[in-house]
């Protein structure tokens, strides 16, 4: 079973797929006008600093809320096993080719935010619905390609951000403080429960608090060991670079496998393209969708130019990726070669925290889905089942899980690669009218400051 799942997985997440992500993610730069270098500061301080237009706006949660529920499902353990793979098969200049993929799939992020926004309805509780599902149907006309969406995405949430997170977090306390897998999955159901039946604007404050926490233990960790070993630093850098273009580090020399899994990684880390992240990006309070646009685009810059770097530095750094490890072991052994047990121990909160938020951010994404295909009143139902797979995922080994999970990854990720690509004109539109709206706003603030 597990090799015809494996061989069906290779299939899916093979060129094409690949091709077709980071292909959209160029023609979307090229449309917008490299639109992603020219504005990430701007985008930045909209993300950090509440603006005027936040409080009397449409909407559930605050930019800030909305970025961080989607900085939840998106920092998880690909940034911490996902990095560490692909350069265990790929090399280090794998690292190289995520930072490519991270820098176009700004621009699919960019452009899922804006039409998810543009094209969301109020539902019968009067809270924001958004996402693929939605600009297939109302944009696109297509609704059957927004109903293949909802199916394969209510049904990734139970892997990739359920079952699949609650036996990482299980086996990491297991092996680091033998703590039972049992004892862990009724404290995790618990916790994932009473954050999720509050709704999304439970989930925005607890991810609005819990993710730059995370966030920053992690980063900080990695700058530590940076900053300790500065001499390492630009030979590190400069094998990222050359193994880019020449995979002389892994066997063979072949360059399409570094390609290959720096793309393939980063875009699990970053979901780029897959159309998740746009659920949370629509109950955002915003006047225009471009404001709220921006704010997305950024979190594909932290979750994969900084928190993925972090990984992929240190592992080139401490030079153990031909050693046999592979994964977590791969991460935590090279944070405890500059920093003793405490880097293990980074490694090891880092994963929990890391799953923890990519549960929560999930199960809002598992719902919309869900309710688009049933109904906002099939939501308590969903919850109720999302939550009980915490449980098991925590106890059970999830080969089979995962392979299908991943399947539903690549799966969700074609019908909105489809609206991205035949959507693309209102999205320019769209960008062209808030970017007039964001300069006429930059003067009215140069001029109140000296008056």
């Amino acid at each position: 079973m597990m090799d015809i799942i494996n061989a069906i997985s290779s299939f899916v997440w093979g060129p094409p797929t690949l091709i077709l992500i980071v292909g959209t993610g160029l023609y979307l730069t090229f449309r917008l006008g490299f639109l992603q270098f020219r504005t990430l500061p701007y985008a930045l301080k909209l993300a950090f600093r509440p603006t005027r237009q936040d409080k009397k706006s449409k909407g559930d949660i605050s930019h800030y809320e909305a970025l961080t529920t989607a900085m939840a499902a998106t920092i998880g353990t690909g940034n911490i096993v996902g990095v560490a793979t692909a350069v265990v098969l790929g090399g280090p200049g794998a690292v190289f080719w995520m930072w490519i993929s991270a820098l176009f799939g700004m621009a699919t992020k960019y452009s899922e935010a804006i039409l998810a926004v543009k094209y969301r309805v109020e539902d019968s509780k009067g809270q924001m619905s958004g996402g693929p599902m939605y600009y297939l149907e109302k944009g696109l006309n297509a609704k059957w390609l927004g109903v293949l969406f909802a199916i394969f995405g209510s049904i990734a949430a139970f892997g990739i951000g359920n079952m699949v997170q609650s036996n990482s977090v299980s086996d990491a306390l297991q092996t680091s403080f033998n703590i039972p897998t049992w004892l862990t999955g009724i404290v995790l159901t618990v916790l994932v429960g009473i954050v999720i039946l509050g709704g999304i604007k439970s989930i925005g404050r607890v991810t609005a608090f819990f993710v730059p926490i995370m966030a920053l233990l992690y980063i900080i960790g990695g700058l530590i060991i940076m900053i300790m070993n500065l001499d390492l630093l630009p030979s590190a850098i400069s094998l990222i670079f050359t193994d880019a273009f020449t995979g002389s580090a892994i066997g063979g020399g072949i360059l399409g496998t570094v390609i290959r899994y720096g793309v393939a990684r980063g875009v699990f880390s970053n979901e780029a393209g897959l159309g998740s992240a746009p659920i949370a990006a629509a109950a955002a309070k915003t006047d225009y969708p471009g404001r709220q646009a921006l704010v997305s685009m950024t979190q594909v810059f932290i979750d994969t130019i900084i928190v993925c770097s972090i990984t992929g530095i240190t592992i080139v750094m401490a030079d153990m990726y031909q050693g046999g490890l592979e994964g977590t072991e791969l991460t935590a052994a090279s944070f405890s070669y500059f920093l003793g047990d405490v880097g293990g121990y980074i490694v090891t909160i880092g994963i929990i925290l890391f799953a923890f938020s990519t549960l929560v951010g999930w199960s809002y994404y598992g719902e919309k889905c869900f309710s688009y295909l049933f109904s906002d009143k099939a939501i308590p139902y969903y919850r109720f089942v999302f939550v009980i797979a915490v449980m098991y995922g925590a106890m059970e080994k999830l080969d089979i899980v995962w392979g299908i999970s991943d399947i539903m990854n690549a799966l969700m990720a074609v019908p909105n690669l489809i609206g991205l690509l035949g959507l693309s004109g209102v999205v320019a539109y769209e960008t062209k009218k808030f970017l007039k709206v964001a300069k006429q706003e930059k003067t009215q603030e140069k001029a109140e400051s000296r008056s």
